[in-house]
């Protein structure tokens, strides 16, 4: 009976296996990834941005057709390519710490009061201004995304990854479930809690549990970038700040790298970049 309890493991492994090979094989022939070379790459980038945050959306831009600020010069910046018309489908860059001390020189610090993370005592990495081409809908290109964010991270030593997840629009209302779900599960610990900063903000922390959560719908309604995040063991700030310039609630996310369970911190790294 051992036996065959381990020959029927043997197989769902073995199956899962094909499953994971095959979806890297179609990963690989549609998408690349790599970091910016050259001024035009982060120029790309930077129009990439303008097309998803601001064009077709009720939001304001300084500069028509590009979406810069004075963070870029102090990134390294990710592009991600549809191999068949070298297209960039997607971006975000990355700023890293050396700790926690130097936390207020970054974009989340504008938005929220990150004192308690001045203590994180060894290397940080800020991941900002992720987007996706409008109109495109793949999950292999988070995949992706995540891969190189794991070869990063193991290059560099990093130990804390964090920076700020964006809601579709203001009204609170429309996410409810989801900001729910934030407060029920995923609150940061107390020794690294966000404080409120931004003059508005909701502070889905004071929500009152009620009836219970729908998992299903708040799952739905959580952003792609934040649902990794969480199924990676990361936790968020207990309000999200209203953008009104992007038109976005955001919250503050941190993820603990020695907190990513290694199964999927396996997962991710068996991703292969073209």
């Amino acid at each position: 009976m051992e036996q065959a309890a381990k020959t029927q493991e043997d197989c769902y492994r073995q199956r899962i296996e094909e499953r994971d090979r095959l979806v890297l094989k179609l990963i690989r022939r549609r998408y690349r990834a790599r970091f910016a070379e050259c001024e035009e790459d982060v120029r790309r980038a930077q129009r990439l941005r303008y097309q998803a945050f601001y064009q077709n959306r009720n939001a304001m831009s300084e500069c028509d057709g590009i979406d810069k600020d004075k963070f870029d010069e102090s990134c390294l910046h990710v592009l991600i390519e549809d191999v068949r018309s070298d297209d960039l489908v997607a971006c975000f860059r990355l700023m890293q710490l050396k700790d926690g001390s130097d936390i207020s020189s970054t974009y989340s610090a504008q938005y929220y009061g990150l004192s308690n993370l001045k203590s994180f005592d060894r290397p940080m990495s800020e991941m900002g201004r992720f987007c996706i081409k409008p109109g495109v809908r793949d999950p292999n290109i988070i995949r992706l995304a995540w891969k190189m964010i794991a070869n990063y991270v193991d290059d560099t030593g990093v130990e804390m990854l964090f920076g700020c997840s964006s809601f579709e629009g203001i009204d609170a209302g429309e996410h409810m479930e989801a900001f729910a779900l934030l407060r029920e599960h995923y609150i940061a610990p107390k020794r690294w809690l966000p404080k409120v900063k931004a003059p508005r903000v909701f502070r889905f922390g004071s929500l009152s549990l009620g009836k219970r959560t729908n998992l299903k719908l708040a799952m739905r309604k959580m952003p792609p970038l934040l649902k990794s995040y969480l199924l990676l063991g990361g936790w968020v700030s207990d309000h999200a700040v209203v953008d009104r310039d992007l038109s976005t609630l955001h919250v503050f996310t941190g993820l603990e790298i020695r907190a990513v369970p290694l199964a999927r911190a396996n997962l991710i790294r068996g991703v292969e970049l073209s």
